[in-house]
């Protein structure tokens, strides 16, 4: 069975603006809501805290993939890994990729999360609906954000 997480949303703002706002870690963390330590770097573990209310317990770990300009950005992560008790190390991460594609002047974007069918059984569909429901509202996110600044 194949799990992955689609979303697409057409954003009012060229290919270049929505690049970066997904790979300067700044403003990545201003509208994913995530304190990062550093600029994401391929091959690199990116860290820092998540600053969205409720979850600040968090740690924010994530290893950068790819970053082929204005087109991917990919990172694999451990999904949904809340609960501070848990070390997720052992287990399969997810791949998140964003995709950009210019269309009228704005970009298309796409977001998949895939390897879900990895993780283990207990927690799968738990960390599924979580991150779905959390893309969701990610993309009205990078929306909101990139419509309100230039």
């Amino acid at each position: 069975m194949n799990m992955s997480i689609e979303k697409r949303i057409e954003l009012k703002a060229p290919v270049s603006r929505v690049w970066r706002a997904l790979t300067d870690y700044n403003e990545f963390g201003e509208w994913f809501r995530v304190k990062l330590d550093g600029p994401f770097v391929p091959g690199q573990v990116s860290r820092g805290h998540v600053t969205y209310p409720g979850y600040e317990h968090i740690k924010w770990e994530a290893i950068v993939q790819q970053m082929e300009p204005e087109r991917l950005f990919s990172f694999t992560w451990h999904p949904y890994a809340v609960d501070p008790a848990i070390d997720y190390s052992s287990e399969p991460t997810t791949l998140v990729e964003f995709r950009l594609e210019p269309k009228d002047g704005g970009t298309v974007l796409f977001l998949t999360e895939s390897g879900f069918d990895a993780i283990p059984k207990d927690r799968r569909f738990e960390a599924f609906r979580m991150n779905d429901r959390g893309w969701t509202e990610q993309m009205t996110n990078i929306e909101r954000h990139v419509a309100n600044s230039s």
